[in-house]
């Protein structure tokens, strides 16, 4: 898997100016999933880990205007877990409390059963697989099918090239260079978004 890189600060910047669709949409496309993803595997069921993802969404939206970002301090995806793991506890509480009705708070509980950001390799492997498919997305539109099917069978699904190419009609050599040219785009879209 590609390394994760860093969110980039000027993302972070332009996220200040809520006006900034298209930075926006970006940050929506990485991060939404991620977040979401996060509640489903925490058993959240699909409309709450929705709302879940929203409310996150609006916290970080309302924190951009004066987050004063310094990765010194910590990553901004550590930040962003620390939110989502922190609304987590909060909704599960609140069912907690509905179910039972009880008022008792396990919320310190909760949050002690939660890893610590920078303790959490799920979140960050989650993370990289969503950064890894909105890259591959991007660099699809652009591929033949073909081309698209060499490398996808032989990077993501670890067929041996001699079957890809067999099934697909080309020679070895084409699905090793097709699997080479569409990393090294998948790669480039992520620098670029590094960089950007």
């Amino acid at each position: 898997m590609i390394e994760s890189p860093p969110t980039r600060a000027s993302l972070l910047i332009r996220l200040r100016d809520t006006q900034d669709q298209e930075a926006w949409r970006q940050f929506i496309e990485i991060y939404s999933s991620l977040i979401y993803g996060f509640a489903r595997r925490r058993g959240l069921q699909d409309a709450d880990a929705a709302d879940l993802m929203q409310e996150v969404l609006r916290s970080v939206s309302m924190a951009m205007g004066h987050l004063n970002y310094d990765p010194a301090r910590g990553s901004f995806r550590g930040w962003l877990y620390t939110i989502t793991r922190n609304k987590l506890v909060t909704f599960l509480d609140r069912q907690k409390r509905l179910i039972r009705g009880t008022g008792e708070s396990g919320t310190h509980e909760r949050l002690a059963e939660e890893p610590l950001p920078e303790e959490d390799h799920e979140w960050d492997e989650e993370y990289e697989r969503r950064l890894f498919a909105w890259a591959a997305e991007r660099v699809r539109t652009a591929a033949s099918e073909s081309v698209w099917q060499a490398f996808w069978q032989t990077a993501v699904d670890g067929k041996a090239p001699k079957d890809v190419a067999k099934s697909l009609g080309i020679s070895v050599g084409a699905v090793y260079v097709a699997k080479s040219r569409i990393l090294a785009q998948v790669k480039a879209q992520i620098q670029q978004l590094q960089e950007a």
